[in-house]
């Protein structure tokens, strides 16, 4: 007991010989200005310079030409780019995935915030996929029953915007009623499973596509879309995109 006293008493003698009492008489905010006053190291840029060039040199290659300019926005919902970027996913991840896990993909559906930039008209640089896909994602083939199909349609009813899509088509009304659904030219067959290619953001429920967290099981593969781009544009002389019917507004 006494033996227990004194180590509380040595303790509480620390607490208080290590505190130190602090006099503050002013509490202030200064901005610091960060100009050109402050030079960079010579030492340092002379390092990276080297590294620097051959970065630039390398997003700046030229992969292939468009013959316009085009805007995400471009009609209400699809739009040139969208199409573009859904049909070269099909185009190059689909093999891949049908090479590792023997599987057909049915259709593609990314989302319209991930297009970040517009593509230009004229010369289309590796620069051109980092603008247009900045993000890390890859690309993941999503195992879906044709109920949780139901719900992704419920969704693009309710969100109308030009999201990437391919491999199937969709007519609804200015309000909001579905005309007409197809995959691969098909109608919805009830109780069959689906194979959608997206993304592992928006599979993870990113863009509120909750449905997808229904899938009942994920492939992946060490793809990211920017490079199914860039691939895509180098198998290019020309592009030449366009809008079309394959999600419409319909009487």
């Amino acid at each position: 007991m006494h033996f227990n006293f004194v180590k509380i008493f040595i303790l509480i003698l620390l607490i208080f010989s290590c505190s130190k009492k602090n006099n503050y008489n002013k509490i202030g905010k200064e901005q610091i200005k960060i100009d050109s006053f402050y030079l960079a190291d010579s030492k340092i840029q002379s390092f990276i310079k080297p590294y620097k060039k051959t970065v630039q040199d390398s997003l700046s290659k030229v992969l292939c030409y468009s013959l316009k300019s085009h805007s995400k926005s471009d009609s209400e919902l699809n739009s040139a780019i969208g199409n573009m970027m859904a049909d070269a996913v099909f185009e190059i991840a689909s093999p891949l995935f049908k090479k590792n896990y023997n599987i057909n993909a049915d259709f593609v559906l990314l989302n319209f915030g991930g297009i970040r930039s517009g593509l230009p008209s004229g010369e289309i640089t590796i620069e051109t996929a980092y603008k247009i896909m900045p993000f890390e994602n890859t690309v993941v083939l999503a195992k879906m029953k044709s109920q949780v199909i139901k719900d992704m349609i419920n969704y693009l009813i309710s969100e109308p915007k030009a999201h990437p899509i391919s491999g199937m088509k969709i007519e609804i009304s200015r309000g909001n009623e579905l005309k007409k659904f197809k995959i691969q030219n098909k109608p919805l067959i009830a109780n069959r499973d689906y194979f959608v290619l997206t993304s592992d953001y928006l599979v993870k429920g990113g863009d509120n596509m909750n449905f997808f967290k229904k899938s009942d099981s994920i492939f992946t593969l060490e793809l990211k879309i920017r490079d199914i781009l860039i691939d895509f544009f180098s198998n290019k002389d020309s592009l030449d995109i366009k809008s079309d019917n394959r999600f419409i507004y319909t009487n």
